[in-house]
């Protein structure tokens, strides 16, 4: 018996190692290379191949009518808020009571699904998927990658309620159906910021985020919303079915980013108030701080400095954990550490009420107003950003696997965000409960201000708090304006300069027209009503993603299934030729023992069949006959 061959030599010289990623794939797991772009492809060789996939792509690289439509609707708004503000805010609280009183069970219900459909997704055999080929490596490190993760969330937000949340559900803004009061719901209060930043939102990216990988880097997809939902829709996602999934992704994300805009112009003000450059930050103030940032935002497009963008990025990132290590050092330590190891188990212990809590036994305005300015803001908030997160995260987890993703999206985020508001919340309730106990009245936005009062160095911490603000403010609108001009350019990573900027002003627009017209609350009420379409969308992505991660196990299972067969065929095919003879070395050896037995066949006289051959004339057999 020989040796056997190595799988090189049995496969041939052209085949691959079973390992490598096949090229003969089906289309519905991975598209041939000359369809998908490559990054040293040029922009009219990207176009073409947009094209090519099924994207319409006009004059001035944008897709008409993704572009138009959009552009249009949210025009009309932020024009008739400014002209009509008392009309625009009624109609749009109108619309967010509605929701609230009728849809809030919805919101509550899918965030819910979210969170137990990534965590089934993570420990399904799906994990195992790698999001590009099954030989691709992460393109960014572990820790850097992390980074970048936290980065896509921690913005505005976090800074505008690290304080004043936990302390204000215990200071009058206490959730209908808690019992106690004050220092009492530091616990439950803990707990419910907890759930308002921490895994619920992130699941919603995580469902987005991970649906748009594999669009991207499995399939070879464009990046753009629509391709996630080709599972379900098939070839409609190229038409107008798509064009409205796109639309419905540039409402929610300009909306989002117009309300962390409108926040982020609140507290610049009020720490502009704190340190005495402004006696009031009124509405007109705060209006020409959207417009001073937007035009500082807007200029970082034009400029094309995006490597300073991202340098400014990550200093910011810098900046705020230095910002919550002071706080950490010089606020009540040892409190705050007790108050996060605390609240972390109440909201272990409460997550699946916390998840599902409706307020279906408080009806009442009070509860109702309570649920449509806090959870359900939040939810709207989150899908609204959806969009915008799910993009960015998908761009840099190229050659992760789906539990890699899973985990890091859900876990990172989540624990960070516990850590932030356990820092600056419990030094709102230890002033409150065991310190001075004069923040009772503050507002949102001037809430860290108040804070840096108690430590050293007052003034610069306060100066650095609108610079952390002010540049979250620019890298958001930046960053933001740049994922609506892909999704409206059919997905083109290199999206015109021009139509960047426009998006940039409509941001900005938008932002002051909704401050013009009610403050937080139309801003809260324009992330609630955006997010409702959307929200039905992220539902359909579960669907999507269930369905595309079975065929790609299926058809990979499949695949290595037949090319081990082919394998193992031309491994014995082999060993016959190797240890037996030639086909025409058997047929003659068959062909002689044939003949020898019929010379040694007798007749009914008993004679051998080789005299009867003489006596007939026929010719001696080959071989000799013996007597018995």
């Amino acid at each position: 018996m020989s040796t056997p061959r190595p799988a090189d030599e049995r496969d041939g010289d052209t085949a691959s190692p079973l390992s490598e990623w096949p090229e003969d794939l089906p289309t519905t797991v991975h598209l041939p290379r000359s369809q998908q772009i490559a990054t040293d492809d040029s922009d009219d060789e990207i176009t073409e191949k947009l094209r090519r996939q099924g994207a319409r792509i006009g004059k001035g690289t944008i897709a008409p009518a993704v572009f138009w439509p959009s552009l249009s609707v949210i025009l009309v708004v932020a024009v008739l808020s400014i002209l009509f503000p008392e009309t625009a805010s009624t109609a749009m609280q109108g619309t967010q009571g509605w929701i609230v009183a009728n849809l809030g069970w919805f919101y509550m219900l899918a965030i819910g699904v979210f969170v137990a459909f990534s965590i089934i997704i993570a420990l399904s055999s799906w994990g195992t998927i790698r999001l590009g080929r099954d030989d691709d490596k992460p393109e960014f490190g572990l820790l850097s990658w992390f980074a970048m993760l936290f980065s896509a969330g921690m913005g505005v937000g976090l800074v505008f309620y690290g304080v004043a949340e936990p302390l204000g559900y215990t200071t009058g803004n206490e959730k209908p159906g808690w019992s106690g009061e004050g220092v009492e719901l530091s616990g439950d209060a803990m707990a419910q910021t907890f759930v308002h930043w921490g895994l619920h939102p992130w699941a919603a990216y995580a469902v987005i985020g991970l649906a748009l990988a594999y669009a991207i880097h499995r399939r070879g997809r464009p990046v753009s919303i629509r391709w996630a939902l080709e599972p379900v829709f098939g070839e409609r996602v190229k038409g107008w079915v798509g064009d409205v999934i796109d639309i419905l992704a540039i409402f929610g994300t300009v909306f989002g980013i117009a309300t962390s805009l409108g926040l982020g112009a609140q507290q610049i003000g009020a720490g502009m108030q704190v340190i005495g450059v402004v006696d009031e930050a009124s509405t007109n103030f705060l209006v020409i701080l959207i417009v001073v940032i937007t035009f500082l935002a807007t200029f970082s497009v034009i400029s094309g400095v995006g490597v300073g963008i991202k340098w400014l990025s990550n200093g910011n990132l810098t900046l705020a954990g230095l910002l919550a290590i002071t706080a950490l050092v010089f606020g009540p330590t040892v409190f705050i550490f007790q108050n996060f190891v605390e609240s972390l188990g109440i909201y272990l212990t409460n997550i699946f009420h916390l998840t599902l809590d409706v307020g279906a036994y408080t009806r009442s305005e009070e509860a109702q107003s309570w649920f449509s300015g806090n959870t359900l803001f939040y939810w709207g908030w989150w899908i609204a950003w959806a969009p915008f997160v799910g993009v960015f995260i998908a761009r840099i987890s190229k050659g992760r696997t789906v539990r890699e993703f899973v985990s890091g999206v859900l876990l990172v985020p989540t624990l960070v965000g516990m850590l932030w508001f356990s820092i600056w919340g419990g030094n709102g309730l230890y002033r409150q409960w065991f310190g001075a106990g004069d923040l009772g009245d503050i507002t949102a936005e001037e809430s860290m201000f108040r804070i840096f009062e108690q430590f050293p160095a007052t003034q610069l911490l306060s100066v650095l708090g609108i610079i952390l603000v002010a540049v979250f403010f620019i890298t958001s609108s930046d960053s933001g304006s740049l994922v609506v001009d892909m999704l409206a350019s059919g997905g083109h990573p290199n999206p015109p300069i021009w139509s960047r900027v426009l998006w940039a002003l409509m941001e900005g627009l938008l932002a002051a027209a909704l401050l013009l017209s009610g403050g937080l609350t139309s801003l809260q009420a324009g992330s609630l009503v955006t997010a409702l379409p959307f929200s039905i969308i992220l539902l359909l992505m579960c669907v999507a993603l269930v369905k595309a991660l079975s065929l790609d196990r299926a058809v990979l299972r499949e695949h290595d299934r037949l090319r081990r067969l082919d394998a193992v065929t031309e491994h014995i095919a082999g060993e016959f030729g190797q240890n037996y003879p030639s086909t025409d070395e058997v047929t003659e050896l068959v062909d002689d023992r044939i003949d020898y037995r019929l010379s040694r066949s007798r007749g009914i006289m008993g004679r051998s069949g080789a005299a009867k051959g003489k006596r007939e004339g026929g010719g001696a057999p080959s071989a000799p006959t013996t007597q018995d």
